[in-house]
Parts: structure tokens; sequence; C-alpha cells
């Protein structure tokens, strides 16, 4: 059916005496228009008719499927080709003309007063095509040449005045509408957030005189004196309220109410109330009372508002919370508020089963499991949650030996999340301060694998917090226990590992380590105020971690003696000492809301040191698979020039303790669900100690470009919004292995260049 697309006609479905819209173009013709803030990218979206979209280099794909169905809508093939693909956009000459207007009062508001629009329409009559060029001539913009404030209240003014750096509207920016708007907004937030609750932005207006034949403006912000308002009288000029009550109503239902007032047993707690239904008192107030940034006698600050929001939606039990700010009139002198805090409860247990595909880095599998949850277990909105999984997995992608016991897992987690920073001795103060909650966490694994049975216990207690509205998050492990069990092991499986050191990654060993994360992102979240598309966006990972040094200190302190293997132990068994490090960056330029550029670059090291000389295996890092180099399988390329054996264990020697990837990846929907995608990675891994076993896996500065794998390919996904799905296909372009074909991609053999990877979610 692809084959088939260039091959439609794309009029097949554009009526006699109508013509489709093939091109639409937009031309500044302005030279100065570099150092201008106006860009066709952001002129697009003020058309009102734009043709069909284009992927590839100018293949209307959507329109192409459409135009493989026939005329008759009874028949399902049709209705669902139809459905899937785009119809022909029809040129209107009225759409055309409301363009020119909208893009000409576009730039009017951005200050370009003196611009001028016209549209080039071109006819092909033969074809039934119509191609339409927006010619736009800039010109001079106007400029604020000064800008004063008209504010009678002193009070006021000084708040407006305390920082104007801060501000949109700046002496000699352009004389933008969209700025005046914005300066509205942030002083109206500013004067809120200093107690002048009724304020809003209708009270502050802007004059702006420009004298005849001169583009320069000068501005005047003013303040209006506040509306009457009939429920106080006494509120005649702009002043500051303070918060004469907070109250929390836990069971709140508008149908239970009487003569406007909240029903239920009222309590206090540390100066604020609580009105509680005593048939169902879910929620301590401790808890409450530390998630509440709005204190009785202060000002009243919007920004405490928007505080005690987050801290209470971090609440799993609640499923409803709305903050409700009454203002109460003059007492003694001073304008008060009251706030109520109105919550409803949520179901407090759930249990959920799943049945999932699994696909770790390119091993497909399938899993099983059941979880428990309760959402307020000590009555705090405490999580506790209960997961039990099964899962059976095929060692890199070979589906035939899916069901194979000797490839499964069987997991269980209990674990409980406190939705606040949990620790003994800390204060008010701080807890709110720290917006972080707080996880509990005890597991327990059993992996059968061909090689070893491996038995895995943890523990852990560890902090997450985020902040600037959720664009970046932290994540800090204070103690996270492993015991690596190896109860049982293939005697040729042990015996083909001859360096002691790799064979130490496979026997019993402990792991204490305390560790930290880092995520933060530019990407914006969208919203109705927000532009639907943000052109550039970037991530940062990074993470780092270190275990056994307090072990270690131990061992030193009381003068522990080393065993026959050279190494402390607790409990008898040897426990992991290192230090690991890893950091990536991804960038995304959206070409348009259909197509984009992605890269991504990402390293990080791993040292053993102290009680060890190896990494543990689960710590140490490795390349090829669905999110590294795409043209090799995971776990199949380097360290290094290493080439493997080719037996069932060879695994095992492909790993690292360096790793290096860098990607750059196309990406464009092209109709539907499906998206289309064109890569180049590179990277590899590499050990910082030359063993014996893996010859030429060992990190030298003077080498290691020499031996860096790289792969192209091309990949299909289907983006369900919430969830994306991918296949990709990657060729190996060069191969750093030993007594390989080093630059297979001038002589590409599919069979052995070739590899597939079925994964969710973009590799980055």
């Amino acid at each position: 059916m692809v084959a088939l697309l260039p091959s439609c006609s794309s009029t097949k479905h554009v009526p006699d005496g109508k013509y489709l819209l093939d091109d639409v173009s937009l031309r500044i013709l302005d030279e100065q228009n570099e150092t201008s803030e106006v860009s066709t990218y952001d002129l697009a979206n003020y058309l009102r008719q734009t043709e069909n979209h284009k992927v590839l280099g100018g293949l209307k794909l959507q329109l192409a499927f459409y135009n493989l169905s026939g005329k008759d809508s009874t028949k399902w093939f049709n209705r669902w080709v139809q459905r899937v693909g785009t119809p022909p956009v029809i040129y209107d000459s009225t759409l055309t003309d409301a363009s020119v207007s909208q893009l000409s009062m576009a730039l009017t508001n951005k200050g370009y007063m003196n611009n001028h629009v016209t549209s080039d329409v071109r006819t092909n009559a033969k074809k039934k095509k119509v191609s339409v060029t927006y010619n736009i001539r800039l010109n001079e913009p106007y400029y604020v040449r000064n800008i004063t404030y008209d504010v009678p209240n002193d009070t006021i003014r000084k708040i407006i005045l305390a920082d104007t750096t801060l501000y949109p509207i700046r002496q000699n920016s352009v004389f933008d509408h969209n700025n005046l708007e914005k300066e509205r907004e942030f002083i109206t937030e500013t004067l809120r957030n200093n107690g002048y609750f009724a304020f809003n932005k209708e009270y502050i207006t802007f004059f702006a005189d420009t004298a005849a034949g001169s583009r320069a403006v000068d501005l005047t912000l003013n303040t209006r004196p506040p509306r009457t308002l009939a429920h106080i009288p006494e509120y005649k000029s702009h002043r500051p309220f303070y918060v004469r009550s907070v109250t929390f109503v836990t069971n709140y239902n508008p149908v239970t109410m009487q003569d406007g007032k909240y029903s239920g047993k009222q309590m206090e707690y540390n100066g604020i109330n609580f009105i509680y239904d005593e048939n169902d008192i879910y929620l301590r107030r401790s808890p409450l009372y530390e998630c509440c940034y709005i204190t009785p006698g202060e000002m009243y600050d919007a920004s405490n508002v928007t505080k005690t929001y987050k801290a209470l939606g971090r609440f799993s039990i609640l499923k409803f919370v709305n903050i409700i700010t009454n203002p109460v009139g003059e007492i003694d002198g001073r304008m008060y508020v009251d706030t109520y805090i109105l919550l409803q409860r949520d179901k407090s247990q759930s249990v959920s089963f799943a049945v999932e595909g699994t696909n770790s880095e390119g091993d497909l599998g399938f899993g099983v499991g059941v979880n428990y949850q309760h959402r307020n277990i000590f009555k705090g909105s405490e999580v506790l949650s209960a997961k039990f999984n099964t899962h059976y997995e095929s060692i890199s992608g070979d589906v035939g030996g899916l069901i194979n016991d000797n490839y499964s897992e069987y997991s269980g987690e209990l674990g409980i999340v406190y939705p606040k920073f949990k620790a003994p001795f800390l204060k008010h103060s701080f807890k709110q301060r720290i917006k972080a909650t707080t996880e509990l966490t005890t597991s327990f694994s059993y992996q059968a694998r061909p090689e070893y049975t491996r038995i895995i216990a943890g523990a852990g207690w560890k902090y997450v917090w985020s902040e600037r509205q959720n664009q970046t998050h932290h994540t800090f492990n204070l103690v996270d226990l492993n015991y690596v069990s190896l109860p049982k092991s293939k005697s040729h499986f042990l015996d083909s590992i001859s360096n002691p050191l790799l064979r130490y990654s496979y026997e019993d060993h402990f792991i204490m380590r305390l560790g930290y994360s880092f995520y933060h992102t530019n990407k914006r979240e969208i919203s109705p105020l927000s532009k639907a598309l943000q052109q550039n966006f970037y991530t940062i990972r990074a993470s780092a971690e270190t275990a056994g040094n307090v072990l270690y200190g131990i061992s030193k302190l009381i003068g522990q003696s080393k065993g026959d293997e050279d190494s402390y132990k607790v409990f008898g068994i040897r426990y992991s000492q290192y230090v690991k490090m890893q950091a990536d960056y991804a960038f995304t330029h959206n070409f348009s809301d259909r197509t984009s550029l992605a890269m991504h670059v990402g390293a990080g090291v791993a040292i053993p040191y102290g009680n060890s000389s190896v990494v543990p295996f689960e710590k140490r890092f490795y390349a090829g698979g669905a999110n590294s180099v795409r043209g090799w399988g995971v776990r199949t390329l380097g360290p290094g020039s290493f080439a493997t054996r080719n037996s069932q264990n060879s695994f095992i020697y492909q790993c690292g303790d360096i790793r290096f990837d860098a990607s750059i990846e196309f990406r464009s929907k092209l109709f539907w669900v499906i998206e289309g995608a064109a890569f180049v990675d590179a990277g590899n891994i590499w050990t910082i100690r030359d063993y014996a076993d893996q010859p030429g896996g060992v990190f030298k500065f003077g080498k290691f470009y020499e031996q860096l794998a790289l792969a192209y390919g091309v990949g299909l996904r289907m983006n369900f919004t919430y969830f994306l799905v991918r296949l990709d296909m990657g060729m190996k372009a060069h191969d750093p292995a030993s007594g390989q074909e080093h630059w297979p991609m001038f002589s590409p053999n599919f069979k052995r260049d070739s590899e597939f990877h079925f994964s969710v979610g973009y590799p980055f």
C-alpha cells in the first residue's frame, strides 16, 4: 500500500471548478529581518488556510493515503482510509484575504504598525492546483522611548518600582502590545503576593503618546482606584489584606451546607481550624497543618495559596482540593480575609492486575503482576504498596526461547511513600521549605538464567522533590542496600571466567550505596496561555552514587582483618566499594508541529576502589540496544575493540566502566498515529583496567575515538499520545571489533549488519 501512495493523483478528490491548495509560503522582504523578533515560523500560526502536510522533502503522505479511497462511503475500507488520511485542502480566496488581515494585525500588535502584507496567488488550471505566497514588508517598528509610572498609592508604587528589570517592557524595546498584557499580569501577581488580595489587572492601564512622524512611544502606566464592593463598603482605596482565619473542611459536600456554613465537628490545631465529619476522620491534623502555607495574622500572599495547592496535590487520598478566600471587611483598621480549604477524599484501597509485554533494551518478554495499594495507611496520605511480579524474558530478542523457566524472574516489593520530608528532629519551617516525598522500600527478586541463579534482596530510603513547575526533579538516596547472592551457577559458566576480577561480579556481594540524581528540562507544559509548539527544548539528566565508604571506615576503625580474598566482609559477605557518575543531554528542535530533529549525548564512568577491584556486574555499563547504538543488539558491543567469542556466556565480557553515546534523529509524523524516523548513533564502552579476558577493551585517550561504533537506520513509531511504541532497524556503519569488517557501510550485508529493536518510548 505504501508503494502505491506516490502514484495516486493528489487532485483525485478535488471537485471540478475547484483547486487544491498545493503550496503556501511566507516571505519577509526586509533585509534587516535578521535582527528583528519576527520570523516566518511564528507568523505561520496566523494563516487561516495552509496546504496539506508534507513529509520527506515534499511528499503529502496523508493526502496520498486519503486518495487511495474510492467515493463509495458505504465501503468500510474507504471510510477507514479517509479517517486515517486527510482530505485535500480546497483553495478559498476569502481565507487568503483573511490571512493577509490576520498577518497585518499580528505584526501591528508586535510593534510593526507600518507593515504591508500582500498575497501572490499562482493558479495552474490544468493541474487544478494553487500556490500562495504571502509577501511581508515589516518596515521600521515603533519602540518605547520612555516609560513612566503614574501610581498615586505610595506603597503600591514602591512595590512596582522595587525591581523593574523583570518587567517585559523596557526602554528602547519594540512596542509590542503583547508585552503590555504580560506586564499587567506580572504587576498584578506581584501585588497579590504582597497583600493586595482585591487587586486585579483591570486596574492597570497604559497611555501611549507618539509624536506625528515619529516611531518613538512615550508610555505611561496608570493604576485606577478600586471599584466599590457591595459587601465591603469601607474598601474605597487599594489596601493590603491580612488573613484572619484558615479552616480545613475535610469532608466538603455542598449539599450538607447549612445557611452557607460548613457542617461538622470543629477542632483547632496550632491556630488552624478543622471541620471534620465525626464518622469519617480520615486525615490527621498534623499532616494537613504541615501542608498549609497560609498563616492567620500574616499579610495575604497569593503565592502561599499556590504552594498549599501543590503540597496537598501530593496527597493521594484526596480527589478534590479547592481553596476559597472570602473578604470579611475591616477590623481594627485592617482589611481581613478568611480562607477555607475544601477537601474531598478518594478511595483508600485498590488492587490491580497487569499483563504486560516487556522490552529490556531489546530483550523481549512478558510478565504478569498484582499490585495492592493503600493510599492512607496512617491517616496522613501515606501510600503503602505491595507488588508481586513474574517475568519471562528471551535474551537478545529470541522469541523462540520466550517460554522457558531458565529465563525467568519472580519479584516482590513492599514500600511506603510519605507525602512530606520524613526525618526526625526537623522543624515545621524546614519541612515546608523542602517539598519532598519520602520513600521507604524493601524488595526481593529471584532470577533464573541458563548460566546462573541470582537472588537480590534490597532496602532503601530516599527523598524525591520537584521545583519550577515540575521542570526540575531531584532524587536523593539516603541509603540503598542490596544483597546479591548466586546460590546456583553452572560450573562451566564460572569456569569460563578465568579473570578473577570479572568472576567477582558473579559471586555473592553486598552493596550499601548513597546516591543523587538530577533531571531538568525547559520543556513547558501546554496550556491555553502558551503557544502550542515550543521550537527548542532540552533535557539534562545526571546522577552520582558511591558505595561501601561507611562500611570501609568501620572496618578500618575496628581493625578488621582481610580474608583470603584480600577484602573486608560484613556478615561473611564481601561488600563493594566504588563511585559511579553519568550524565546525559538531549536537545530537540521542532521545525513544525510534525517534524523535529533530536540530538543526544551521554557519558559515564564507574571506578572501583578500596575494598573492590571491579565494579559489580549490575552497576557496570553496556552498549547496544534500543536506547544505545542501534546497529548492535543489547550487550553485544564493546568494550573498545573487544571481539565477542560468540559463545552463550559472551555477554559477561561485554560490559565496561566507561560509556559514551551520541545520537541524532530526524522525526516526522507521517499519517494517523504513524511517525517515521531516521537516525545515526555513535558510542561504545571501555574498561578502566586492561583485563586479559577483554583484550582491546581498556580506555586510552589517544585511541578511544577510533573505537567508536557507528550505526545508521530508520524507524517507525505509533504515537498514542500517552505512550509510544517504536520499531527501529539499525545498520552497522563502523565496527571497532578486532577481526571484523571495520567499515561495513561500504559493503553492507543485511544479515550480518542489521539489528531490529522493538521498544516503548523515544530513545531519548
